[in-house]
């Protein structure tokens, strides 16, 4: 076990050390003593004689030990090793892995939700992500086909900057749950997490895709990965993109609001999971925050500290005032024997 003692953000490693300063009255008794053995005392009859002698020189000289007495006292300092603690976290955790899976068919752009529903939806998410700094997350993207955006990563900078840069319309049109599901599940089947998550977004009804949805399901199940379903969208109709020009902008009209909600259900109550039905921005972000009540574990933590070592500087000046001391006695402060 190391011993340490910390004074104003200055760690000294060895603070046991210290006690050689204790030493100090003893080294001034030997000094001393020394000194009454070399200078021999002389008897005058007057000190006439040598008042001219009273120069500057003369009396500083008796303080020159000092700078012997300050270099003792930087060695023992450096000694008991000085140094600055700059502290990090380095996390070894068995957390959770998170896949969400995030539609991008062009009623995502639905004005139910301000500015849209796509914008919202990235916004909750990116905050759900902020709070998930332990574990793993990826994102897939799906329409009428499903890709993965970003694999299972720790490194959420750049989860967060794929995820601000989904628009609809780079994907064939459609809904594909399956296939959204399907894709996720390939990333996350082998993981070695202690729990294994899929959170899926989507405001509509399966209609592409070669793998049907309650199949993905059962391959969720099969590999323990559970999975939250959100439904995305007001009730009643809704200004949505009904077609798309040759310039690629679409034409906006009111349609019913349409969420296989059963679908939906199925596939959670399948897997051990939950449905959320998300109606406004601020359902949305409660169904997040209940999300991520829900998927809590203990993580293991192991704090490492680097350390900025400043028992150089200490030692440093000590070696400066011998060589001072030694070059004044030799010099300017010398004596004839």
């Amino acid at each position: 076990m190391v011993l340490s003692w910390t004074i104003r953000n200055v760690e000294l490693m060895h603070p046991w050390m210290l006690l050689l300063l204790l030493l100090l009255p003893l080294f001034w008794v030997l000094f001393q003593r020394q000194r009454r053995q070399r200078y021999t005392p002389l008897q005058l009859s007057s000190l006439a004689e040598l008042q001219a002698v009273n120069t500057w020189r003369s009396r500083l000289r008796p303080w020159l030990p000092l700078l012997r007495v300050l270099a003792y006292c930087l060695i023992v300092i450096a000694l008991a090793r000085p140094r600055i603690p700059l502290q990090e976290e380095e996390i070894k955790a068995e957390g959770i892995d998170i896949m969400m899976v995030m539609d991008l068919s062009s009623s995502m752009l639905a004005q139910d939700f301000q500015p849209d529903r796509l914008e919202v939806s990235k916004r909750v998410a990116a905050e759900f992500i902020d709070k998930r700094p332990y574990d793993r997350i990826g994102l897939v993207v799906f329409a009428g086909e499903a890709f993965t955006q970003c694999p299972l990563t720790t490194d959420h900078r750049v989860l967060q900057d794929f995820l601000s840069q989904l628009s609809c319309g780079v994907l064939e049109d459609g809904t594909a749950i399956g296939m959204g599901l399907g894709t996720a599940l390939n990333r996350i089947k082998d993981s070695e997490a202690t729990s294994k998550v899929v959170i899926l977004l989507t405001d509509g009804v399966n209609n592409a895709g070669y793998l049907k949805p309650i199949t993905a399901a059962e391959i969720a199940r099969e590999f323990s990965v559970r999975v939250y379903t959100i439904g995305v969208g007001s009730t009643g109709d809704a200004l949505t993109p009904v077609s798309r020009r040759s310039d690629g902008r679409y034409t906006f009209g009111l349609a019913r609001v349409e969420i296989d909600e059963t679908l939906l259900e199925n596939i959670a109550q399948m897997t051990g999971g939950r449905y959320f039905r998300a109606t406004s921005a601020e359902g949305l972000k409660s169904i997040y925050e209940e999300i991520d009540t829900l998927e809590k574990t203990e993580i293991e933590v192991t704090v490492v500290r680097r350390y900025s070592e400043v028992f150089y500087a200490w030692l440093g000046a000590a070696l400066v005032l011998l060589f001072l001391e030694v070059l004044l006695r030799f010099s300017i402060f010398r004596s004839i024997p």
